[in-house]
C-alpha cells in the first residue's frame, strides 16, 4: 500500500470475509512502502478488530519489488496471496485462485480480462504483455496484474528486485514451476490516484532484458556472449575478405571506411568471447554453492 488510507476499513473488512470462507488459517500482512498519509496508523487501528493483521512500514518508498520481497519473507503460510490495496483487486478472487492452484499449478496469476483504467494504462499495458509473451513465449494475457497466488516452494525460490515483480511468473516458469491463470474481475479505483507513470515501462523493458538473461543464459553465458562474438567477427572477417581481393586487383583499401569498420568487428567479436569466458570462469566459482529446488524426496 502506498497513500490508501481510505481503502483500508474496506479492504480489510473483504480480506477477512473472503479469507474466513475458505475455512483455512491465515495472516494479512500489509507492507506501508512509504506512505505520507495515515495509512499506518489506519492499519493499527484495524488490528484491534482484525487480529491476523500483521503490517511493517518502509522508511521511504522502495517499490513494489522491494514491497512483495519484504511479504514473501514475512510470509508464514503455505500459500500467498498478493493484491494492492486500491480496491480493484477483489478479495472474492482469492477462493477461485486457491481452487486453481489445487489443480496442481505452483503460481496462479490474476487477468484482468475486462479493466476499468483509462487508456493512457491499457494500451501501454498490451503492448507491454504482448511483448512480454513473445520473447518469453509464456501464453499469460497479463503479467502485471498484481493478484497472484503462489505456493511456499515459489516465494522462496525466485528472487524479486528492482522492476522484477512484474515477471514472476517468467522466472518461476524457467525454474521449473507449473504457471497458471484465470481471469479475475477488476474494478475502478473508488480513492485516491495511480502511483504508476510512464516511467514504469521503460524500467520494465531493461527488467525483461534481465529477466531473459538470467532465465536463459545465467548458467551458460559463453552460449549468449559466444554468438554474438561469432556473428561479429565472421562479418569483420567477411569485410576484410573483401577488400582483400580488391586489394589484390590493385584498388587501394587503407583509406577505406569499411576497412576501419571490418576491423572494429572482429575486435568487438574477440571482446565478447572473452567477456563469455570471463562469466563461464564466474559460474564454475558459484556452481559449487548453488542450491537446486527439490519438488520432493523419496527416502
Amino acid at each position: 500500500m502506498l497513500n490508501e488510507e481510505e481503502s483500508l476499513p474496506e479492504l480489510t473488512r473483504r480480506l477477512d470475509e473472503a479469507l474466513t470462507r475458505t475455512g483455512q488459517t491465515f495472516e494479512i500482512i500489509f507492507i506501508d512502502d512509504g506512505s505520507t498519509d495515515r495509512s499506518f496508523e489506519r492499519v493499527r487501528a484495524l488490528k484491534s478488530t482484525y487480529p491476523a493483521i500483521r503490517a511493517i512500514r518502509f522508511n521511504k518508498n522502495f517499490g513494489k519489488s522491494a514491497a512483495l520481497s519484504e511479504g514473501f519473507r514475512l510470509a508464514r503460510g503455505e500459500v500467498v496471496i498478493t493484491m494492492d490495496a486500491d480496491l480493484q483487486d477483489d478479495p472474492a478472487e482469492i477462493d477461485a485462485l486457491m481452487r486453481k492452484l489445487d489443480e496442481g499449478y505452483d503460481l496462479v496469476s490474476g487477468w484482468k480480462k475486462k479493466r476499468h483504467d483509462p487508456l493512457n494504462k491499457t494500451l501501454p499495458s498490451k503492448f507491454f504483455n504482448f511483448i512480454t509473451r513473445l520473447m518469453t513465449g509464456i501464453k499469460i494475457h497479463d503479467f502485471n496484474c498484481g493478484l497472484k497466488a503462489y505456493r511456499r516452494q515459489v516465494i522462496k525460490a525466485i528472487p524479486v528486485y528492482g522492476e522484477l515483480h512484474r515477471y514472476l511468473p517468467v522466472l518461476a516458469h524457467w525454474m521449473g514451476f507449473r504457471v497458471g491463470e484465470i481471469p479475475v474481475q477488476h474494478h475502478a479505483r473508488k480513492f485516491g490516484y495511480s502511483k504508476f507513470g510512464v516511467k514504469r515501462f521503460f524500467n520494465g523493458f531493461f527488467d525483461l532484458l534481465t529477466v531473459l538473461f538470467i532465465t536463459r543464459f545465467q548458467q551458460r553465458p559463453l552460449h549468449l556472449f559466444g554468438f554474438m562474438g561469432l556473428g561479429s567477427s565472421m562479418l569483420g572477417v567477411g569485410i576484410l575478405s573483401y577488400l582483400t581481393i580488391l586489394w589484390f586487383q590493385g584498388h587501394g583499401i587503407g583509406n577505406r571506411p569499411l576497412f576501419s569498420l571490418g576491423v572494429l568487428l572482429i575486435i568487438v567479436g574477440v571482446q565478447f568471447f572473452s567477456i563469455g569466458l570471463l562469466g563461464e570462469m564466474l559460474n564454475s566459482t558459484r556452481d559449487q554453492s548453488v542450491e537446486y529446488i527439490i519438488k520432493e524426496t523419496l527416502d
